[in-house]
């Protein structure tokens, strides 16, 4: 036998040695690919779940500007039609500070007084789990299952420990974060924005 086909005969060897040889390896296999599909299904919904978060805090801060700016308007041009006087406007004025009085009942009373601090670290929570999800599947994944299933098990508690103190969002931002991943603004694979919608 020359050297040429022993060399190919070893390789080959070597190829078989990598095969599952028994049933428990090919449960070991199966299980970890489970593992695999999985954690990238939870880096997904993180994903999802910090773009809804982000798309909702925004809405909130321009709400919130709103409610901040207009009541001091309304104020301010009552306040400037009593002061100058004007007696044919006087019901102008009177609208302008009821307007003013009622914005912030108005503001709690729509829900829109929430921590945007918690909204914010929320956010970070998932994409911090995000990317250790995605660590998970493409490091951990090759080292031993059980290393593998230990990092899994542990992310899934620190996602539920997130999940518990979570601030729901409305429907509609759900939606809007489908349709931006859905549309390719963000990558699943490294979440960043696409040159195309930048341009």
């Amino acid at each position: 036998m020359d050297k040429r086909t022993k060399d190919l005969m070893d390789k080959m060897a070597e190829g078989f040695g990598s095969l599952p040889s028994s049933d428990s390896d090919k449960v070991r296999v199966e299980r970890t690919q489970s593992l695999i599909d999985e954690c990238r299904h939870m880096e997904e919904s993180c994903l999802h779940m910090a773009i809804t978060i982000s798309e909702w805090v925004k809405s909130l801060k321009s709400w919130r500007a709103a409610f901040v700016i207009f009541p001091i308007i309304f104020g301010s041009y009552a306040a400037w039609l009593l002061f100058s006087k004007q007696p044919d406007l006087e019901w102008l004025a009177g609208i302008c500070a009821l307007l003013a009085g009622l914005a912030p009942a108005v503001y709690k009373g729509l829900d829109f007084d929430i921590n945007l601090d918690v909204l914010g670290k929320q956010v970070q929570q998932f994409k911090t789990l995000q990317d250790r999800f995605r660590q998970a599947r493409n490091i951990t994944a090759l080292s031993s299952p059980d290393a593998f299933q230990s990092e899994f098990d542990t992310l899934m508690e620190d996602l539920a420990v997130v999940r518990l103190d979570i601030c729901i969002p409305p429907e509609r931002f759900y939606k809007k974060a489908q349709i931006m991943i859905s549309e390719r603004y963000y990558n699943i694979g490294d979440d960043e924005l696409e040159k195309t919608n930048e341009s």
